[in-house]
């Protein structure tokens, strides 16, 4: 597989990108999938400026959402409820937009703020997606290190996000499973308060056994 290079932004709803600058960002960066949260209708006519393929998951009772834009055909993707908060007055429960794009599956997410309940949220998708080589990308808003069995951490290291303008954090992330990152790093802020971050992955090399190893050693030294 060649590089597939996959850019993912939170878009701050009304107040921070527009389509148009969505559509500048494509242009620049030629990206091969784009990942979006806090997506709102005025997004939809992304295809008209900039070609591709595009695909909108509201939040219900919420004007914004999750978004996937390629330059790939990809199949309606699939909607994964993730676990909610139980408390009176919370989000509706939320969900991950679940893209197919070269074998690929990509989980685009924007996690809960509660740090136990997005982690809980992160080992819901992290099940769902053991099958085959897979990507969560996304706004974690997570704090800290996120230890998910199978799966590593290879998003940049730096603050995506500035609390007031102040306290950084990094909260735009990605966990790859049977894939390889060959680079990641973050683009301008634009008019949104998170940063885009931008990764370039590929299939992960398979891993041979010691006692493989040991064999095609022997088999070497058998042919001196």
């Amino acid at each position: 597989m060649s590089l597939l290079k996959v850019i993912s932004w939170n878009l701050l709803r009304l107040e921070g990108a527009a389509v148009a600058d969505v559509a500048a960002l494509l242009e620049r960066q030629r990206p091969d999938l784009l990942l979006m949260q806090e997506v709102t209708q005025h997004m939809d006519v992304l295809p008209k400026l900039a070609g591709g393929h595009y695909h909108r998951l509201p939040w219900p009772g919420k004007i914004h959402g999750l978004a996937a834009w390629s330059r790939h055909n990809f199949a309606t993707p699939r909607i994964l409820p993730l676990p909610a908060s139980r408390l009176p007055g919370r989000w509706p429960r939320r969900r991950a937009q679940l893209v197919q794009v070269a074998d690929i599956t990509f989980a685009n997410v924007h996690l809960s703020h509660g740090q136990l309940l997005n982690r809980r949220q992160l080992l819901r998708i992290a099940d769902a997606l053991r099958g085959g080589p897979a990507a969560i990308i996304g706004d974690y808003n997570a704090v800290g290190p996120l230890l998910i069995p199978g799966f590593a951490d290879v998003g940049p290291r730096e603050p995506t996000h500035y609390a007031g303008n102040v306290v950084p954090f990094r909260l735009d992330r990605c966990l790859l499973h049977s894939l390889a990152c060959h680079s990641a790093a973050t683009l301008d802020f634009g008019p949104s308060d998170h940063k885009p971050i931008v990764l370039e992955l590929k299939a992960a090399e398979p891993r041979r056994r010691k006692g493989t190893l040991k064999r095609l050693a022997r088999r070497r030294i058998s042919r001196l």
